[in-house]
C-alpha cells in the first residue's frame, strides 16, 4: 500500500468503480500498483458531487480493498466541478459525417419477393 505523500493528493477526480455500487469520484494519492492491497483516496463523492450515504466526512482518507474495486478511471483532462456543465472541459467531437445514400439493388429485391 502506498502511503499518502506529504504534499497531498496527486490525482484529482478519478472515477472509482466498486463491485455492485454506483461509481464514485475520488482524489487519489498515487496510482495503485501490483504490490498494493488497497486503493487509498480522499474527497469521496458521487458523480453529481453529493456525499455518498455511507460516508460521514468526505475529507477523510478511505481505504478500499482492491478485491472490491472493479476498475479506476483516471481522467486525462480535469473533470469540471459538479455545479458546472457536464460536457464543459471535454474534448469537442468533430461533427458527424452524413451517411451516404444506399442504392437499392432491384435484382435482390426481385429475388426476395419471389422466394
Amino acid at each position: 500500500m502506498t502511503l499518502p505523500p506529504a504534499g497531498g493528493v496527486t490525482i484529482r477526480n478519478a472515477v472509482v468503480h466498486l463491485h455492485n455500487e454506483q461509481p464514485l469520484l475520488a482524489d487519489l494519492f498515487s496510482l495503485p500498483t501490483a504490490a498494493d492491497a488497497c486503493l487509498v483516496c480522499t474527497n469521496l463523492r458521487m458523480l453529481n458531487g453529493s456525499r455518498p450515504v455511507f460516508v460521514d466526512r468526505t475529507d477523510s482518507t478511505f481505504l478500499f480493498p482492491l478485491g472490491h474495486v472493479r476498475f479506476v478511471e483516471i481522467p486525462s483532462r480535469p473533470v469540471p466541478a459538479a455545479d458546472e456543465g457536464r460536457d464543459e472541459g471535454r474534448a469537442e467531437r468533430p461533427p458527424a459525417e452524413p451517411e451516404a445514400e444506399l442504392e437499392i439493388d432491384e435484382e435482390l429485391l426481385r429475388r426476395v419477393r419471389e422466394a
